[in-house]
């Protein structure tokens, strides 16, 4: 059994969370323990991450609609740019 533990547990979330943080923080924690023994079943992490991505848009779209998610996906780039997904960044 491996001990790893995903890139985005509790311990390592500092990344800005918005409306419900309470919320969305115990939602990261299941999906780091989803995560972890998907990871202990041998399942990759970038192929955790493209479903993730697939579970995450699916549901989007069915809540939002295609224009919403599409504007949301779109201000990604540069968020991801600005490092606000960039686990192993210093905040100051």
């Amino acid at each position: 059994m491996r001990t790893t533990k995903s890139p985005f547990s509790a311990a390592d979330a500092g990344t800005p969370l918005s409306s419900d943080h309470a919320e969305q923080q115990m939602a990261l924690e299941y999906l780091a323990e989803a995560w972890n023994m998907a990871e202990e079943d041998g399942i990759s992490s970038v192929a955790l991450a493209h479903a993730s991505i697939f579970a995450a848009l699916a549901t989007l779209v069915r809540a939002h609609g295609e224009t919403v998610t599409a504007e949301i996906i779109a201000a990604l780039p540069e968020r991801i740019e600005a490092g606000e997904y960039n686990l192993d960044r210093s905040l100051q």
